[in-house]
């Protein structure tokens, strides 16, 4: 089955319908204290006037009623869910008038919840109001706000006229739950093993209580079995809660949009409008070293400092995914801060702040309070991404993501932007930038997920069909197992290496300017930015010593006495003859040229070392058939880009019909590129068997032109375009400097012609890497033995680039393809 179109999250917000008898519910008497509450944030006061509609307009006994309604209007939810019961399943509490506001972090979710237990309150509907937050953090900013905005003279004027309580008393799980109060605490005090009044308070006392859960993603993620706690509060029978309402920035079970949605203010209309920051990420990145990065990174923090925003003191968050690796991190930037600034490692360590659940740190989350204040020394946060909540800190103006998994999931990225929304108050009327610096490997992941997080697009996709004609076909692959044999290493002649005299140094630079272009989100606007890289240096006399440390212990541990053949005079000669040979001045050596010294001095070993290496074997053939391709998917917002849908009249009768609607719709959509869509007119020359066919980049899409063009069609019998995981892979290994690598490849296309298999690997005319050599040998290899373990097909492969296709084509319409080898191909040999 076809999996389940994306959509934007708008389309799945459930609609709480306007016609509410004024007898029953009169909003209007309270947008006065709206008004006052909320200033000029509409959005504010639309998602207080539609949640209450939804509790107190008597329309909807419980969310289902509210889902059933919207189901039968809303045909985005009908294609989401394949039945009314499917998305009954997807509630997390059918049987309640229960729902979720969708407000992006820093745009005061806090004064939403404000009014809605004030004017619950105050109409009579509840007596009490019990509001849950996921940690002492978030429990203690919103008591704080909520005993100020409670203090305000106008804000209980304007709610007087109330039938219920007009001023009520803010407290927590400590003390007992009276009517008129608005208790605040944290998830422990729902726990039955913990101490606190909820229980004697409220038990049979639901109808009348209002429950509001701040970040109620933790609730529906069931995140660790004291979320699940949570939940299992929320449901208890002996309390019979009535009314319940969840807010988050972050609404999503995984990847998965909430389904009970009444009201969304998302990230990229917070951006639009300038309630929040705007944000950048990383798209194209130069540097490669850690040290390099940190650079960078502080580059920015720096320039955030001293130019941007002088008027308060940035702060830079780096986010990592597990507590160990935070510790780690935190170690590696404080020794990075006293280098470069030149202080002392206890005055670095003054200026960052580490932040997690470890026993050790807790002591430091109530100091999140003070970071902003210009006069606290703490400039750097490290932080684990799951802890990142509750920080009402708005100096925020860089965010690093240390790994991928740390930024992976629309989750994480709209937890991660959320702490760097909030704009200072000192920018009000401004809009500040905040800084996403991830690694550049991520950007096309990370720009989906950004996509997704600010606006959820729509993916079509690609499959095998059934067509008229038969265009499907078998492929041969091997199984093969690794099996283990002990060798000898022999023992390596003393440093043979340097029977020439010196070792072969590159060339030498200081500092030099690396450049990393950043994305705005929105408005894709790309800026490039360069920061001076400097690079660590050392005295000949500094490397000749750690050389000379090196041999002693060598000496030591083997027996030998190289530390007497090579006094530090002799490795100092050797060192500035390197220097010399590579025109560079003797007066410092680079830490690249001193990873090669003690490469070069560090080649003795054992005599008779053994090791163990692997022999692959091949077990026999595996039979694989195209009608197995699993489905590919294509945003379409990538149309925009460089992507390509190719599709014939068929494409409009096979496959989902959510399929063929998306094409049409995209085909009526004339915003998009000329090279977005290409249509066969004639689908004799469509020789694929899927439905549609994706091509991600343009020498891919030059490729598939040629495919389908009539006189290249005429020669074969069909094809397919291979994906990039899962279907047929080939493993190599090949060297990354002084590193051996393994991977796995899957080919880019398999054309069938007549018994011929061509098997073509796609890539730009000039990428002659290590690692495409590596590819092309293991695959020639691998091909070879198929052909000679089987007689039935015969495997040809290519290695192309856009440079050679005519070229390519023109072969194969003459049937000299067998022999024909690329440009490419030659320089890769």
């Amino acid at each position: 089955m076809i999996d389940k179109q994306t959509f934007k999250n708008q389309d799945l917000v459930l609609k709480v319908s306007e016609n509410v008898d004024p007898k029953i519910f009169d909003i209007s008497k309270y947008e006065a204290f709206l008004d006052a509450l909320c200033g000029e944030r509409e959005y504010q006061k639309d998602a207080i006037r539609i949640t209450l509609r939804f509790l107190l307009g008597q329309q909807y006994k419980n969310i289902r009623e509210l889902a059933e309604e919207n189901y039968h209007q809303n045909p985005k939810l009908q294609e989401k869910y394949s039945s009314l019961e499917d998305f009954y399943q997807n509630l997390q509490i059918p049987e309640k008038l229960s729902c979720t506001l969708d407000l992006a972090t820093g745009t005061g979710k806090s004064y939403i919840l404000y009014g809605l237990a004030r004017i619950m309150l105050a109409e009579g509907a509840a007596d009490q109001v019990l509001i849950l937050c996921p940690s002492t953090t978030i429990e203690e900013g919103l008591t704080d706000k909520f005993r100020l905005l409670s203090t305000d003279k106008t804000l209980k004027d304007l709610v007087s006229h109330g039938k219920g309580t007009i001023n009520p008393s803010i407290i927590n799980a400590t003390e007992t739950i009276k009517k008129g109060d608005i208790c605040i605490e944290n998830r422990h005090a729902t726990y039955k093993k913990t101490k606190s009044a909820i229980d004697d308070s409220l038990i049979g006392k639901g109808k009348k209580t209002l429950v509001l859960n701040d970040e109620v993603h933790h609730v529906y993620n069931g995140l660790d079995q004291q979320f699940k706690k949570w939940k299992e509060f929320l449901l208890d029978p002996k309390f019979n809660f009535k009314y319940i309402v969840g807010n988050s920035g972050t609404c999503y079970i995984g990847d998965e949009y909430f389904s009970d949605v009444v009201y969304r203010y998302p990230i990229g209309q917070a951006i639009e409008e300038k309630q929040v920051k705007s944000v950048r990420y990383v798209a194209e990145d130069s540097s490669g070293s850690e040290d390099e990065k940190f650079q960078k990174i502080y580059d920015n923090h720096i320039q955030n400092k001293t130019i941007k925003y002088r008027k308060i003191k940035p702060l830079t968050i780096l986010v990592t995914k597990d507590i160990s690796r935070c510790k780690i991190l935190t170690k590696k930037l404080i020794k990075f801060l006293f280098e470069k600034e030149k202080i002392s490692p206890e005055e670095a360590a003054r200026k960052v702040l580490i932040v997690t659940s470890a026993p050790e740190n807790k002591n430091n989350i109530p100091l999140l309070k003070e970071v902003d204040d210009q006069n606290n020394p703490i400039e750097w946060i490290t932080s684990v991404s799951m802890l990142s909540e509750g920080w009402d800190v708005k100096n925020v103006l860089q965010i690093v993501p240390h790994e991928e998994r740390a930024f992976n999931s629309k989750l994480l990225i709209a937890q991660v932007l959320g702490r760097g929304l909030r704009i200072p108050d000192q920018y009000k009327g401004d809009q500040p930038i905040c800084t996403v610096f991830n690694h550049d490997k991520w950007s096309s992941s990370i720009k989906h997920l950004v996509e997704e997080v600010l606006e959820i697009e729509k993916k079509i996709y690609s499959y095998p069909v059934t067509k008229d004609k038969n265009y499907s076909f078998k492929l041969y692959n091997i199984d093969y197992t690794k099996e283990p044999f002990i060798t000898n290493v022999p023992q390596q002649k003393e440093f043979e290496l340097l029977k020439k005299g010196y070792i072969t140094y590159s060339s030498q630079i200081e500092a030099v300017e690396k450049a990393t272009t950043y994305v705005r989100v929105l408005t894709g606007d790309r800026e490039e930015k360069k920061t001076l890289i400097e690079y660590k240096m050392f005295s000949p006399e500094e490397t000749a010593q750690e050389i000379l440390n090196k041999l002693k212990v060598i000496d030591q541990d083997l027996g030998t006495t190289y530390s007497k053949k090579f006094t530090k005079e002799k490795i100092l000669e050797i060192i500035k003859k390197s220097l010399r040979k590579v025109g560079e001045r003797e007066d410092w050596v680079s830490q690249e040229n001193l990873q090669k010294t003690l490469q070069a001095f560090g080649v003795a070993r054992r005599p008779g070392t053994k090791v163990v290496r692997y022999e692959i074997k091949e077990q026999g053939l595996v039979k694989l058939s195209t009608d197995d391709l699993k489905k590919v998917s294509l945003g379409v917002g990538s149309l925009r880009r460089d992507s390509t849908i190719f599709f014939d009249d068929d494409s409009f009768k096979t496959g989902e019909e959510k399929d063929q609607k998306i094409l049409r719709e995209l085909l009526e959509d004339e915003t998009l590129l000329r090279s977005s869509l290409y249509q066969v007119e004639n689908k004799y020359n469509f020789k694929n068997p899927c439905n549609i066919e994706l091509a991600a980049y343009a020498p891919e899409r030059e490729f598939i032109k040629r495919l389908v063009a009539e006189d290249n069609a005429k020669s074969i019998d069909a094809w397919i375009k291979s994906p990039d995981v899962g279907f047929y892979s080939i493993e190599y290994s090949w060297r990354k400097g002084e590193h051996p690598k393994q991977g796995k490849f899957n080919p880019d296309f398999f054309i069938k012609k007549g018994n011929d298999i061509l098997v073509v690997e796609i890539k730009m005319d000039t990428d002659t890497s290590d690692e495409n050599k590596a590819k092309l040998k293991y695959a020639r290899e691998h091909f070879e033995r198929i052909n000679k373990m089987q007689k039935e097909q015969h495997y040809c492969f290519k290695f192309l680039s856009p440079e050679s296709y005519d070229n390519f084509f023109y072969e194969l319409r003459n049937n000299n393809y067998q022999l024909y080898k690329s440009k490419l191909e030659a320089d890769l040999e």
